[in-house]
């Protein structure tokens, strides 16, 4: 039934745009999915660009919400949620410093704990507003996918 997301490019770029969305697998995980599912770099880029990038509003707007919502809602996830709110602090401080530059920087560097997603939570807490936080995270997607791009085209290059 879902042989079509491995079987047809369209499926293929819907998977990688799919997989791409995912928290902590994002555009660095995407990239290479795609290419090892047999899309050439540029469509892999393409799709991990949409897909880590269709989620990013929705939470700068309304994480805090949600958050506060689960700690309401469910009293047992109150750790879970605080250390998520320390972890944004705290990577968001490192943003503050340089405030969009430095949000576009923290994105754009394809390592672990970095990347859209806890850089839109570091927008969120550092209230910048969507239609400036938004670009800079965009751009330093955009900069992370042609980083794992030119990687993941090396890599398969040494190997085969």
């Amino acid at each position: 039934m879902l042989q079509w997301l491995t079987d047809s490019e369209l499926g293929q770029m819907a998977f990688t745009l799919l997989v791409s969305m995912v928290p902590v697998v994002e555009l660095r995980g995407g990239v290479p999915f795609g290419v090892a599912l047999g899309l050439g770099p540029t469509e892999a880029l393409v799709a991990g660009i949409l897909g880590n990038m269709i989620p990013i509003p929705f939470i700068v707007v309304y994480i805090r919400r949600i958050l506060q919502w689960l700690r309401r809602r469910f009293p047992k996830l109150g750790n879970l949620v605080s250390r998520l709110e320390r972890k944004a602090h705290l990577k968001g401080r490192r943003v503050s410093k340089y405030k969009y530059l430095g949000l576009f920087i923290f994105v754009a560097i394809p390592l672990p704990g970095t990347g859209a997603w806890t850089g839109a939570l570091a927008a969120a807490f550092l209230d910048m507003p969507l239609r400036r936080a938004v670009p800079s995270i965009l751009c330093g997607v955009i900069t992370a996918g042609l980083i794992m791009t030119f990687l993941t085209h090396a890599v398969t290059a040494v190997v085969t």
